[in-house]
């Protein structure tokens, strides 16, 4: 695939980033992707590997290693090396319906298993082939509404309108099944619209979508809350089938002395409150939580938090710090951590980047906790406890324990980003269907306990990243669909 001694002399090339001190003035996207004669050069440098790991999704070491999606990157990359960009377009939403969520914000699997990465130490820029490739199609009319031929009869809710959510609604649509989707937000995209910062993925990119889902015939319901607003009782009777796909948003939480203190917040309310003021009214409307002029802390080390980091920055803040549990990990792979397994090394992402712009040093402690938060006389947080942590192993089990040290530090806003426990019980419930001991939704094959109730996503799988929601869309759909009309062709 590619030309077959590109890799050797073409140099990886990717998208330029502006400046940190510019990017942070405003919540838009910051890349500028290349011409699309230089992306076309990057499809060369797809080589003839024999193995392409980069579409395998194979769970190596505990890891998934290259795209759950089974993308056919080097057939993709093949056709952008060739100039033929319509069908590069169908080759890739072959298998990934929505490239446009993926070449944004997915960490890319695919070029973590790189052949060409391994040999090279380049990988090829597939996250940004992709891009060219779901841009092209949209500007030249290839990705467009194609409504289902016919009609099944058969109606099917989805409730909860991330990417797990719209990815099963897409396929079941595509067959011909009549759905409606159910969001309790004000607008469509769940964990994309509210969960992911605008300068990685601007709301119009969702929009764009949602336009062409309403032309192919899925009906949307907003601001409707099901198990409060609507009850399970009644989806079940309006509807030949229900899937769940509400996500993992119940949020683990820091549970020390001090933490009913005000201006401590989970990350995921502060990351919507932002984007909701940001969409409604450019932040006139003063409803976002803010950090201008405060110490900010984040409590995670992981996109989340980094999340938080950037937020906080580009509204201004004195300065922040970002805590992180577990060491500090290696600048290069280790030597039990060889390729073609996800590399466990360390990432400086872009808001750690824009923080040492701004502040001077990297954001993160590593092998730090909170121990305590402090209050001032009206209640608010004004500072914490740090406590200092090494690795030990505890009865067989190798955990982050204190050392004994520890030190205070200002804080005057927190932001929780510890991860998330499961789903919100409350939906669960609504439909009677079984939870795991993990806070998800526990099931078999996609179905749960309940008849004609199923799950996907992070409901189900629990926290992850959109490419899995994705898959577990496109899986789920095919069982409803089987369990529909007792044949699939999904």
């Amino acid at each position: 695939m590619g030309k077959p001694t590109g890799f050797m002399e073409i140099a990886r090339q990717t998208s330029q980033e502006l400046p940190p001190e510019e990017r942070i003035q405003n919540f838009q996207e910051f890349h500028i992707p290349l011409h699309q004669d230089e992306q076309q050069a990057q499809g060369a440098r797809c080589m003839d590997c024999g193995v392409p790991f980069c579409q395998s999704g194979m769970m190596i070491g505990g890891m998934a290693s290259g795209c759950p999606l089974n993308n056919l990157v080097p057939e993709w990359n093949d056709l952008v090396y060739r100039g033929q960009w319509d069908l590069a377009v169908k080759r890739l939403i072959a298998t990934n319906r929505y490239p446009e969520f993926t070449c944004r914000v997915c960490p890319a699997l695919c070029e973590a298993a790189c052949t060409c990465g391994m040999t090279t130490g380049y990988p090829v820029t597939v996250k940004e082939n992709e891009r060219a490739i779901v841009e092209y199609g949209y500007e030249h009319g290839v990705i467009h509404a194609v409504p289902p031929p016919a009609r099944t009869g058969k109606k099917v809710a989805v409730v909860g309108t991330g990417p797990s959510g719209l990815s099963v609604a897409d396929l079941l649509n595509k067959r011909g099944h009549q759905v409606t989707m159910y969001e309790r937000s004000d607008r469509i995209g769940g964990l994309l619209m509210y969960g992911i910062p605008n300068m990685k993925l601007e709301k119009w990119v969702i929009d764009r979508r949602v336009d062409i889902l309403k032309e192919e015939g899925i009906s949307f319901v907003t601001n409707t809350d099901v198990g409060r607003d609507i009850t399970a009782e009644e989806l079940k009777k309006q509807y030949d089938a229900v899937v769940l796909c509400c996500g993992a948003k119940q949020p683990r939480d820091i549970n020390v002395p001090g933490r009913d203190a005000g201006g401590i917040y989970f990350a995921v309310d502060y990351l919507t409150s932002v984007t909701k003021s940001l969409l409604d009214s450019g932040f006139a409307d003063g409803k976002a939580i803010s950090a201008r002029g405060k110490k900010v802390l984040v409590i995670g080390g992981g996109d989340t938090g980094n999340d938080c980091v950037g937020t906080a920055i580009r509204q201004g803040c004195a300065g922040v710090t970002q805590l992180e549990m577990m060491p500090c990990p290696p600048s290069e792979r280790a030597a039990n951590n060889a390729w073609p397994e996800w590399p466990r090394v360390l990432k400086t992402d872009y808001g750690q980047q824009e923080a040492i712009a701004v502040f001077g040093s990297d954001p993160r402690l590593y092998q730090t906790t909170v121990k305590e938060f402090y209050k001032n006389e009206s209640g608010q947080v004004c500072g914490a406890l740090i406590a200092k942590l090494e690795s030990q192993v505890v009865d067989g089990r190798r955990m982050m324990v204190p050392t004994g040290e520890e030190f205070s530090m200002e804080c005057e806003l927190v932001l929780i980003a510890a991860g998330f426990t499961g789903c919100e019980k409350y939906v669960a419930e609504a439909f009677g269907v079984d939870l795991t001991p993990r806070g998800t939704v526990a099931d078999q094959n996609y179905a749960t306990s309940q008849s004609r109730v199923f799950a996907c996503g992070d409901m189900r799988r629990g926290q992850s990243l959109v490419v899995w929601a994705l898959r577990e869309g496109r899986d789920t759909a095919a069982v409803v669909d089987e369990s529909l009309m007792g044949y699939t062709n999904l």
